[in-house]
């Protein structure tokens, strides 16, 4: 039905004061606004029903002393009239809307054909009514002036629990409202509450304010009401009612806070002036000692200053993720160039081994903390994880030690040993081969002297004492706690001299959950 994301609302409400011909020429002249912005907004005329024989109390037809029943009846049209006016509308390319105020109002409404129901603030607590608006299949937009949020709450649940195409209009029911009274910050508060109901705001300020607007759109109201006139001789706008002219600056007004506020759906790529004026700010990436070609470059080989050079690496460039290793030959203090480098970022290999694990964890039902870092072990680099490595969860590390291991399908963890730390294995989820080997130490030589091996399912405990070697291996993969005294970072020793040597084996993952 919409074509872009904002609804302007042309409310006709009683402005065509009972004359056709003055409607037609309201929709005409309002047409020839609405051409000049057809690709930012969708446009739509709302007309109001009162079925006036049961809307008035009978006692209250035909007097002039209450205001409003001598408008609406002076004023009113018929369902014919009615009718034309809805397919002229129409045929300038509007959509239509009706406010239906009455259960045989709403029948007429359907009966006609529009596209929208719209629920006044009046009527927004109309249980009755709005028994009547669920049964019918249009989209519904409901103003929200007066109502609690118990109110909002009920009426959302309502129409939710009849599964309801609706929208929620921010609206204060003051005519015209004051500044002071607008409350903007509602629609913020309605978007919260209700997520996932689009949220607009239907006006009543006076008809030369154009900044509440732009307000509004930038609090993201993707929906908007106004009520229009058209001021001759003979019909003059009543004080919250524009006028072409007035509509005219309320639409540029409009137009420009959807210009200034961009998108909301996805981040902009910058553009290269963007790109160029920052740059210019940014410390490039210098070399603290000679570097020989093929040589690996790490943290502690670089340093940070201003002014950059063009093609220089940026601070920016110094992620965890991203591994130097040097072309060719480069003297300290020179500054560091991508075309001087190889550079292999792991950001990819560590976010699919991140997702890897918790659609594992998710689906073996094991309770984990949702904010602790994971660590990834990758003993012979990230390439050979999926075969050699383990992810883990620290829980606590006092005098005791709590971790949660992640063990893959077909992944095995190399043989090691600790000299202080004594641990327990739990087996929570899956299957493990556990490999032990215990050995007699004499100084500066290891002597085995015992292997077993276990196979180990849910449930399964072992403990390892110090110096005692272990590996494993899981199949289908397995979590085990490891219940231990304290973890020192130096206290595990690897059988296999080319994993110390690794000193980029582990990469340290926050908020990865």
């Amino acid at each position: 039905m919409r074509k872009t994301s904002t609804l302007v609302i042309y409310e006709m409400a009683n402005n065509h004061m009972g004359d056709v011909d003055h409607a037609k020429r309201m929709i005409d002249r309002y047409a020839d606004i609405s051409c000049l912005y057809g690709d930012v907004f969708d446009f739509a005329w709302k007309f109001q029903f009162r079925d006036l024989e049961t809307f008035i109390h009978k006692d209250y037809v035909g007097k002039d002393d209450h205001k409003y029943v001598k408008r609406f009846s002076e004023t009113r049209l018929s369902a014919e009239q009615f009718q034309e006016l809805k397919e002229y509308a129409e045929n300038r390319n509007f959509l239509t809307m009706c406010t239906g105020f009455d259960e045989p109002s709403v029948d007429l409404i359907e009966s006609m054909g529009f596209d929208i129901l719209k629920v006044a603030s009046c009527s927004f607590t109309d249980w009755p009514l709005l028994n009547r608006i669920a049964n019918s299949d249009k989209p519904i937009i409901l103003s929200t002036a007066g109502s609690t949020f118990d109110d909002i709450d009920r009426v959302v649940s309502f129409l939710e629990h009849r599964e309801k195409s609706f929208s929620l209009m921010h609206c204060v029911g003051e005519y015209p409202t004051k500044h002071s009274n607008l409350q903007l910050n509602q629609i913020t508060a309605l978007k919260n509450r209700y997520p996932s109901i689009e949220v607009g705001y239907s006006t009543h300020e006076s008809p030369t304010e154009v900044r509440a607007i732009q307000l509004a759109i930038a609090k993201g109201a993707t929906i908007v009401e106004k009520h229009v006139a058209l001021e001759t001789s003979e019909y003059k706008p009543n004080a919250y009612s524009v006028t072409p002219e007035q509509m005219a600056d309320w639409l540029a007004s409009a137009y420009a806070a959807i210009e200034m506020c961009g998108e909301t759906e996805f981040r902009l790529e910058a553009s290269e002036k963007e790109l160029s004026d920052l740059r210019q700010f940014k410390r490039g990436v210098f070399l603290k000692r000679d570097i020989s070609q093929g040589e690996s470059i790490s943290p502690d080989d670089v340093y940070c200053a201003w002014p950059n050079e063009d093609g220089q690496l940026l601070a920016s460039d110094l992620s965890k993720y991203n591994e130097f290793v040097s072309t060719g030959n480069l003297s300290a203090d020179s500054a560091l160039h991508s075309d001087g480098l190889e550079i292999n970022n792991t950001r990819g290999k560590v976010w699919d081994i991140v997702q890897e694990v918790k659609e594992f964890l998710n689906s073996s039902n094991v309770i984990f903390p949702k904010h602790a870092d994971l660590e990834i072990s990758h003993h012979y680099g990230l390439e050979n994880f999926k075969d050699t490595g383990i992810s883990m969860i620290t829980v606590v590390n006092r005098e005791y030690c709590k971790k949660l291991i992640i063990v893959l399908a077909n992944q095995t963890h190399p043989e090691q040993y600790h000299l202080k730390k004594e641990e327990t294995f739990v087996v929570l989820h899956g299957k493990l081969e556990l490999k032990l080997s215990k050995l007699n130490h004499v100084p500066n030589s290891w002597d085995e002297i015992e292997t077993t091996t276990h196979s180990m399912t849910a449930g399964d405990i072992i403990t390892i004492e110090p110096e005692v070697r272990h590996e494993f291996f899981s199949e289908e993969g397995c979590i085990l706690e490891e219940v231990s005294s304290t973890h020192y970072v130096d206290d595990s020793y690897y059988t296999d001299p080319a994993i110390a040597e690794n000193k980029n084996r582990k990469t340290f993952v926050s908020y990865w959950n």
